[in-house]
């Protein structure tokens, strides 16, 4: 997906959030969140090869359009893994409408640990891909690969659940992996033809009130000398935990990565979690000054395969978050 969405509401409030968050110059003032990133009682084993191999697996099947043999094959084996590492699996099957009228048999994906924890944290991606990649000059009516743009978050995620299946943590955590995100229009009056496996999750969650005490959505997260830039919708949910996870990730020395700078706000699956549920969720999404889509040049066109798809990067977000989890553990146990 993703499109940039205006709010002239957005200077204003982070006006007001601005002494929550890191400082802009980098320089954060406040030492316990480096202190914290330090005090996991747990290694932070996040392996980029690994996460790198979960991505080329889903770009082997092809793009995981709704309603494609390539996704349905993809469905099952990111199950598979799923029950292989996690407590508890849930699948959601339902039917969503596309803005041309289409009919996509869809699926979201949520692998849950310690699932009677009430003390949750949120994680999740997107898995499908986008109908057509319309940003290519050459072909725009067939779908890419999708390695970036969908596969990327998919594969930290799945790293991250192998990980926690191996360490055991005291905390419950739920991956939610998302259907159906890619397929909206990109005009700009008609936002909620994105992000429709969230939209049905938010409504319908796979169980009765559930909650978490935050959340991170991974999007686009694995291309070479990528920019997470504190995206504003982020902040307006929750600019506190977003610098947070800033601060976690420039303290294992990924702040060229992390990067201290406001970016507009998007329409992506972390909107309709906040919205439709309270879970304050954040979006770590590459932005790229350069563009005029503000995305990656590879973005939307067939040039989102393997080759775009960087172990350094995937090493800085994986290492991140799986870091914020260990310290919300290591929190949790004191």
């Amino acid at each position: 997906m993703k499109h940039l969405i205006k709010i002239t509401i957005f200077s204003f409030a982070l006006s007001l959030f601005s002494c929550k968050g890191p400082s802009q110059d980098g320089n954060d003032t406040n030492q316990n969140d480096t202190a914290t990133a330090q005090q996991s009682l747990l290694p932070n084993n996040f392996n980029s090869d690994s996460a790198f191999s979960y991505i080329a697996k889903q770009v082997s099947f092809g793009p995981r359009v709704p309603n494609t043999e390539a996704h349905r094959k993809c469905g099952v084996w990111m199950t598979e893994m799923l029950k292989k590492w996690c407590d508890t699996v849930y699948i959601q099957t339902f039917d969503a409408k596309s803005y041309k009228g289409e009919l996509w048999k869809a699926k979201n994906l949520i692998g849950s640990f310690n699932p009677q924890n009430p003390n949750r944290l949120l994680l999740c991606a997107h898995w499908d891909t986008r109908p057509q990649a319309d940003q290519d000059v050459i072909n725009p009516n067939t779908p890419s690969d999708g390695a970036n743009d969908g596969g990327s978050g998919v594969g930290v995620l799945l790293e991250i659940a192998r990980q926690l299946n191996l360490q055991k943590p005291g905390i419950g955590i739920d991956i939610v992996l998302f259907d159906v995100e890619d397929g909206g229009s990109n005009g700009n009056e008609i936002e909620s033809t994105w992000c429709l496996g969230s939209q049905y999750w938010g409504k319908t969650p796979h169980v009765a009130e559930y909650t978490a005490k935050n959340g991170i959505l991974l999007d686009m997260v694995g291309s070479k000398n990528a920019l997470f830039a504190r995206e504003e919708m982020s902040a307006l949910h929750d600019n506190e935990f977003l610098g947070k996870v800033w601060q976690t990730g420039i303290s294992l020395g990924f702040g060229n990565y992390f990067s201290n700078y406001n970016k507009g706000g998007i329409t992506d699956d972390h909107v309709y979690v906040t919205k439709l549920t309270g879970i304050k969720t954040i979006d770590i999404i590459d932005y790229s000054p350069n563009t005029q889509s503000g995305f990656g040049a590879y973005w939307h066109t067939h040039n989102d395969n393997m080759s775009v798809i960087d172990k350094a990067t995937l090493n800085a977000v994986g290492k991140t978050v799986l870091q914020v989890v260990l310290n919300d553990d290591a929190s949790a146990i004191k």
